[in-house]
């Protein structure tokens, strides 16, 4: 993890300590150079991130302000982040349904940016919110990018493991939705019937310096998922 992010992690978690709420001011950019011990250029691209992921809003002239208003269980659709880090006041479980390392599959490899010849770790998994089955995970990890997992792991957050154990920095992703019904092979994973509605999300995650390294398809239970997009800006 960059320390921009380290330190805009920080300030989040000092937002949710303090009980700050939406409209709330934070201290003054000096001020949270001092506190958070950073250069003013890292905790300008700080504030950047945290703007970007809607958890603060700046006014020139006025000040740095608390922006996001957490609905429990709403997950942020376009965030880069594990489902733990996104759901952190839920009980977050998975259940791995396979988990082996093959060569690329010729679709896959197109969106990785790589060959059939490159091996990949595919990993199916179910996901839990508090008990109850929130998602069907499918993904496929560049070896030559991440090049150790086990089950162990897995059965866990991939993505925490990535940035603390394997020092990878995520930067961002392309997703793909589409809405549609449920086939048997999905709907019986996620005790659904066949022709459900079902939300599906193709994402592509790339570091920080554009290499992708995971591609997913997540199948949601459509009872038990909720999402919030918190947008910048406006869309005419």
């Amino acid at each position: 993890m960059l320390k921009y992010q380290q330190t805009a992690t920080e300030i989040e978690a000092y937002i949710e300590q303090h009980a700050l709420q939406q409209g709330d001011k934070l201290p003054v950019l000096d001020q949270l150079i001092r506190q958070f011990e950073v250069s003013k250029t890292t905790m300008t691209k700080a504030l950047e991130l945290l703007e970007r992921k809607g958890i603060i809003f700046q006014v020139r002239g006025s000040g740095i302000f608390v922006r996001k208003t957490n609905r429990k269980g709403y997950i942020e659709l376009f965030s880069t982040q594990g489902f733990k880090q996104n759901l952190v006041e839920h009980d977050i479980q998975s259940k791995v349904l396979s988990f082996e390392l093959i060569p690329c599959p010729e679709a896959i490899a197109e969106n990785l940016g790589c060959t059939t010849s490159d091996m990949v770790y595919f990993i199916k998994r179910i996901r839990y919110i508090d008990g109850n089955i929130m998602c069907l995970e499918e993904s496929y990890y560049r070896q030559m990018i991440v090049p150790y997992l086990n089950r162990e792991i897995v059965e866990q957050s991939i993505f925490e493991y990535l940035e603390t154990a394997l020092g990878l920095n995520i930067g961002f992703s392309d997703m793909y939705m589409h809405v549609g019904k449920l086939p048997d092979s999905i709907a019986e994973h996620l005790e659904l019937t066949a022709g459900d509605p079902a939300l599906t999300v193709e994402t592509i995650f790339h570091l920080t310096n554009g290499r992708p390294f995971d591609y997913s398809v997540i199948t949601y239970h459509y009872e038990h998922s909720q999402f919030v997009v918190q947008a910048n800006g406006l869309y005419l």
